[in-house]
C-alpha cells in the first residue's frame, strides 16, 4: 500500500477532528469514481479526510477545487492510487457557513465528477488547550563545577595573553578538560 499525499496533508489527516468520507475507484467501471451517497459535511476547524479506494488498476486521479478560498488553503491535488489513499483537506477555524466543489478527474480526463462540501460551524464548543511551555531550570545553590572551571580556566588564559607565560595556557585547558571529564562520567 503506498500513499502519494504530500506530508502536510498526511499530519493534518492525524489530528483529532476529521470528518471521514470513502471515494471508490474503478468499482463500476474503467475510470469510474463512485461517491458517497450521504451530504458531505464538515465542521468549520476540522479536517476534510477523504479516503480513496481502488478496486481495479492503478489509477491516476486529480483534486481541485475554484471556490474553496475562503474555506481551506487547498486547491489542486494529483494523486496516483494503486491501492487505497487519504487526502485530509484542513478546513479554516474561521470559515463562515457555506460550501465549496471538489472536482475529481481520473483517467486523465476521462471521468469527471463534483461533490458539494457544505462547511457549518462547529456544533461544540472545542476545549481549548493551553500552550505549555517547557520548564525552565532554576540556579540554585552552589554553581556548577564545570562553571567554576571554566571561570578559573578563561582567568588562567587572560594571564597568559597578558604575560606570554606558556604554564598559564596549558594550566587553563587542563582544567577545561578535567571539568569537561568530571561533568560527563558524573551524569552516568
Amino acid at each position: 500500500m503506498t500513499f502519494h499525499v504530500p506530508l502536510p496533508m498526511l499530519v493534518s489527516a492525524v489530528e483529532a477532528g476529521t470528518a471521514d468520507y470513502e471515494i471508490l475507484l474503478n468499482k463500476s467501471g474503467i475510470n469510474s469514481i463512485d461517491l458517497p451517497r450521504e451530504k458531505i459535511v464538515v465542521e468549520s476547524g476540522m479536517n476534510l479526510r477523504l479516503r480513496f479506494l481502488n478496486r481495479g488498476a492503478p489509477i491516476h486521479i486529480t483534486i481541485t477545487t475554484s471556490n474553496a478560498g475562503s474555506f481551506s488553503d487547498f486547491f489542486h491535488e494529483n494523486l496516483y492510487i494503486v491501492d487505497e489513499s487519504i487526502l485530509a483537506i484542513p478546513i479554516r477555524k474561521d470559515s463562515n457557513e457555506g460550501a465549496f466543489d471538489l472536482e475529481i478527474i481520473s483517467g486523465y480526463g476521462v471521468m469527471k465528477t463534483q461533490m458539494q462540501i457544505h462547511v457549518t460551524p462547529p456544533q461544540v464548543p472545542r476545549p481549548t488547550i493551553r500552550e505549555e511551555y517547557p520548564l525552565q531550570p532554576v540556579a540554585r545553590g552552589r554553581p556548577h563545577f564545570l562553571m567554576i572551571m571554566m571561570g578559573i580556566a578563561l582567568l588562567l588564559y587572560c594571564g597568559w595573553i597578558y604575560t606570554k607565560e606558556e604554564f598559564l595556557n596549558i594550566a587553563s585547558f587542563i582544567l577545561l578538560i578535567v571539568g569537561a571529564l568530571y561533568t560527563w562520567y558524573r551524569q552516568q
